[in-house]
């Protein structure tokens, strides 16, 4: 019998415009160096990264303008919710993303932040490049066409 005692994926914070608004290329997962009162917070479950995005400074990738709201209970020892976050990458992955960053003109998008199996939170980043209003209006057509194709495969038997 298989042991139950290994802890499952918990997704704290998704950002589900992202695939919508951008031509997902690479996705790679990232830590994040979190205070004590911001992983108390994330495991609360308020936290969005809707509108955040990661950008390059001297040689790390940060996080930028994710909201981690404060810890009701820390009073005097919080952190500030919208600070910039140190991503945890090794020092290739880091090369291949700022120069895909600035020679192609890609952008480095947050799509999920979980909790792994072994309890750590994590990051899940995409390389991406923003799609074109066109492009928008023709993955809305794939998307209804593939539930209205659903519906009348039910309908049929």
């Amino acid at each position: 019998m298989a042991e139950k005692n290994e802890r499952a994926i918990k997704i704290v914070a998704e950002n589900r415009k992202a695939r919508f608004n951008y031509a997902i290329e690479d996705t790679v997962e990232a830590g994040i160096a979190l205070t004590g009162t911001e992983v108390k917070s994330i495991r609360n479950g308020k936290t969005t990264i809707a509108e955040s995005y990661a950008d390059t400074k001297g040689g790390e990738i940060w996080l930028i303008n994710a909201n981690i709201p404060e810890y009701l209970q820390a009073n005097r020892f919080n952190h500030e919710p919208k600070r910039p976050r140190k991503l945890l990458l090794h020092k290739k992955e880091i090369n291949k993303l700022i120069g895909a960053v600035e020679r192609n003109g890609m952008t480095l998008i947050p799509l999920k932040l979980y909790f792994n199996e072994r309890g750590r939170a994590k990051l899940l980043l995409a390389l991406a490049k923003g799609k074109k209003l066109h492009d928008k209006r023709e993955t809305e057509k794939k998307r209804d066409w593939s539930r209205e194709k659903g519906r009348l495969m039910r309908a049929r038997g």
